[in-house]
C-alpha cells in the first residue's frame, strides 16, 4: 500500500475532522474506525441525547400550549416512533460524515486499529483479516468509553448506562440515576418529562458539581418541580436485585443508609480515555492518568504521533475535541498550531438550559479576584415572557479593577446559544463595558446578556439592581 501523509484511528469528532482537515492541507489520509462514524457524539451521545430533549420540550409546550390559545386535546407520545425518528437522524447525520470523507479523498477502512511503530499502524478487520498501513503520521482519536462504578451489583448488565436510556423500548415507572453530572441530569430531564419517576444520587455537596452553585440551585429547583428527587452528598455502596427491579442503597458517611426501591437503575459517573489495544506502551507512549499525554500541539512524546480528543483526557467534549483534531492535523501536515482552553463553554440542555464559560463566583473568590457580578432575570425579558420560559438568569462575572470578564453562567430559555456571545467575549478579553456598547436587537434573549453586562455597574434598565 502506498505511504500515508497521516493516518486517523478512530471516526468520532476529533477524529474525522482530523482527517479532513489534513486532507484540505494537501495530505493522502486514511481514516479507521472499529464501529460507526461519528464516535459516541453522534451514536450514543450529544446527537440522540439532544433530539429526545427536543422531543420532551416539544410535548411539554403543546401540553401547555392553552395558555397560548391553542387546544391540543388528548396530548401523547409514542416511545417507538420517537426512537425510529431518532434513528433516522442519526442514519441521516451518518451518511453525511460518510459523504464529507469521501468529498475529500479520505480512505476509510473498518476494524481495530494498533499502532505498531510510529510510522505503521495495523488494522484488524476480523475473521483474521489485517493489513499493514505505512504512514508518515498517525492522529490517535479513539475517544473514551463510560467508567464503571466499582460496587456491588453495578456490573450487573441490567444496570442502564447512557446507551441504553437513549435506545428505551419502554418507559420504566421509576429509575434511579448514580450520576449527577451533566449527562445524569439530562437524562432524568428526558426520562422525568415523559413520566419516570426518577431519583438522582450525587456523592456531591450539589448536582452539576462544576457549575456555578447559585445557578445550580435554581435547576435543582426546576428539577424537583417536575418531580426529580434529589439525594446529595451521598455514595452507593451496593445495587441489590429486589421484586420488581433494584434497590440502591446509599450511605452519607456516618453508617446510615437510606434505600432507594425502583423498576430500574442506571450509572452516569463519567467517561475514561479509550486506550487499551492500541499498542501505545509498545511504542514508548507516556500514558498518564489513565490518558495519553500530550503538548498544546497535541503531540505525544513519540514523533509523529498526535492524540486529539477524550482520548487525552481533560474536557470530554465534541467539540474541544474538534478543536483538538484540527491542531493535530495542522501540526501533523507541518503547520504550527497550539490548542487554547482560555474560553471553553459548557453546555446542559436541562430544561430551562444551562450554559456556562470561564470561572465560577466560588473560583474567581478562591483565585484571589476582587469581583463584581451583574445579574439580569429571564423573568424581565420580553421575549422570555413571549415564550412562556422566564426561570432563570444571566450572571457575569467580572474583576473588580480592569472589569475584564472572568466567567458568564446562563440558566434559561436557549442558554446554550447565548453562551457563544460570552465565550467570544472572553476569548477577546473583552469587559462587560463593551457588551454593553454593543447594540442588541429587540425583542431578544439576548438582550438579557445585555441588561446583566450593565448591571455590573448598577445601571440595568428593566429590573432593579442590587448594585444600585
Amino acid at each position: 500500500m502506498e505511504e500515508r501523509d497521516v493516518v486517523v484511528i478512530g471516526g468520532g469528532p476529533a477524529g474525522y475532522v482530523a482527517a479532513i482537515r489534513a486532507s484540505q492541507l494537501g495530505g493522502k489520509v486514511t481514516l479507521v474506525e472499529e464501529k460507526k462514524l461519528g464516535g459516541i457524539c453522534l451514536n450514543t451521545g450529544c446527537i440522540p441525547t439532544k433530539f429526545l430533549l427536543h422531543s420532551v420540550e416539544l410535548y411539554e409546550s403543546i401540553k401547555t400550549a392553552e395558555q397560548c390559545g391553542i387546544s391540543a386535546a388528548r396530548v401523547s407520545f409514542d416511545l417507538a416512533k420517537m426512537q425510529a425518528h431518532k434513528n433516522r437522524v442519526i442514519s441521516t447525520l451518518v451518511s453525511g460524515i460518510q459523504s464529507l470523507l469521501a468529498g475529500n479523498n479520505i480512505e476509510v477502512i473498518s476494524g481495530r486499529a494498533k499502532v505498531t511503530s510510529p510510522k505503521q499502524v495495523e488494522v484488524d478487520s476480523g475473521q483474521g483479516k489485517k493489513q499493514v498501513v505505512q504512514a508518515k503520521k498517525v492522529i490517535i482519536a479513539t475517544g473514551s468509553k463510560p467508567i464503571v462504578l466499582p460496587i456491588p451489583g453495578a456490573d450487573s448488565p441490567d444496570i442502564m448506562g447512557t446507551e441504553s436510556i437513549l435506545n428505551l423500548n419502554y418507559l420504566p415507572k421509576s429509575l434511579v440515576m448514580i450520576g449527577g453530572g451533566v449527562v445524569g441530569v439530562e437524562m432524568a430531564t428526558i426520562l422525568a418529562k415523559l413520566g419516570c419517576k426518577v431519583s438522582i444520587v450525587e456523592m456531591m455537596p450539589h448536582i452539576l458539581p462544576t457549575q456555578d452553585a447559585e445557578l445550580v440551585s435554581i435547576l435543582d429547583e426546576a428539577l424537583k418541580e417536575g418531580g426529580v428527587e434529589i439525594y446529595c452528598g451521598a455514595q452507593v455502596s451496593r445495587i441489590d436485585d429486589t421484586k420488581g427491579g433494584k434497590l440502591v442503597i446509599l450511605s452519607d458517611g456516618n453508617k446510615a443508609e437510606k434505600k432507594l426501591k425502583a423498576e430500574a437503575a442506571a450509572v452516569s459517573v463519567g467517561q475514561k480515555p479509550n486506550i487499551e489495544g492500541l499498542g501505545l506502551n509498545e511504542c514508548g507512549v507516556v500514558i498518564n492518568n489513565g490518558r495519553i499525554q500530550t503538548n498544546e500541539r497535541m503531540e505525544t512524546n513519540v514523533p509523529n504521533i498526535y492524540a486529539a480528543g477524550d482520548v487525552v483526557g481533560g474536557m470530554m467534549l465534541a467539540y474541544v475535541a474538534i478543536a483538538e483534531g484540527i491542531v493535530a492535523a495542522k501540526n501533523a501536515m507541518g503547520i504550527n498550531s497550539t490548542i487554547d482552553y482560555q474560553a471553553v463553554p459548557q453546555c446542559i440542555f436541562t430544561l430551562p438550559e444551562v450554559a456556562s464559560v470561564g470561572l465560577t463566583e466560588e473560583e474567581a473568590v478562591a483565585q484571589g479576584y476582587q469581583i463584581r457580578i451583574g445579574r439580569f432575570p429571564f423573568a424581565a425579558n420580553g421575549m422570555a415572557a413571549i415564550l412562556g420560559e422566564q426561570r432563570g438568569l444571566v450572571k457575569i462575572i467580572t474583576e473588580q479593577k480592569y472589569g475584564q470578564i472572568l466567567g458568564v453562567h446562563i440558566i434559561g430559555p436557549r442558554a446554550t446559544s447565548l453562551i457563544s456571545e460570552a465565550t467570544l467575549a472572553m476569548k477577546l478579553e473583552a469587559t462587560s463595558r463593551e457588551i454593553v456598547a454593543t447594540m442588541h436587537a429587540h425583542p431578544t434573549l439576548s438582550e438579557a446578556v445585555w441588561e446583566a453586562a450593565l448591571d455590573v455597574t448598577g445601571e440595568t434598565i428593566h429590573s432593579s439592581s442590587r448594585n444600585r
